[in-house]
């Protein structure tokens, strides 16, 4: 962790799984906290990224703080000497957690994730992948045994959503209070709900 005269200081890798609007959302919301980010954006998320959104990179590298080639080995973020907060990896694609589970440091972001782990950061994967075989829930494993909180992104119901991108805002929201960085957008669970009328159990049968 550094001092407290410091903003956070987050590390944010989207991969090329489906689901880049989780990356996206993650950069805005910590923005709003006034994190300082660091990208790695992978050549496979540019392409799921022209994929499932009309937005471009430029526009992912708009909302980040500091931007670094996956190429770039030598970037800050490949040294535990350069002070940061945590990392938060979304989506994460099955590579990238075989990359991390087995420390192969290929690119800069399984290498910053490796840092990551090796100093004892918080490391938070949003996997993105279903059904799951044994070889994946191995590595899941692996990768938690080493210190990464598995948070496959999945959507919460009891906020009663009223749009996806309600959903997508309040999943990287629970995703951020892993990473200790509380978001307003994270509904919180007070309590029981009180019990449906006639009229909402009529609904739900109908």
């Amino acid at each position: 962790m550094r001092p407290d005269e410091f903003p956070p200081r987050i590390v944010v890798g989207i991969t090329g799984a489906s689901g880049v609007i989780y990356g996206i959302r993650a950069l805005e919301l910590l923005a709003q906290l006034g994190v300082e980010t660091h990208l790695v954006l992978t050549r496979a998320a540019r392409a799921t990224l022209a994929q499932e959104t009309s937005w471009t990179a430029a526009d992912a590298r708009e909302r980040a703080s500091v931007t670094h080639s996956e190429h770039d080995l030598g970037a800050a973020i490949a040294s535990g000497s350069f002070p940061v907060d945590g990392m938060l990896v979304a989506p994460c694609s099955v590579k990238t957690l075989s990359a991390i589970a087995n420390s192969f440091d290929d690119n800069l972001l399984v290498r910053a994730a490796d840092v990551t782990l090796k100093e004892r950061r918080p490391l938070v994967l949003m996997l993105r992948e279903t059904p799951l075989h044994p070889g994946h829930i191995r590595l899941m494993a692996q990768a938690a045994e080493a210190g990464a909180v598995l948070m496959p992104p999945v959507p919460t119901f009891y906020t009663q959503p009223s749009s996806i991108d309600e959903m997508v805002t309040h999943t990287v929201a629970r995703a951020l209070d892993a990473l200790s960085l509380p978001h307003p957008h994270a509904t919180r669970w007070s309590g029981e709900r009180s019990a449906p009328s006639a009229t909402d159990r009529r609904s739900v049968r109908a």
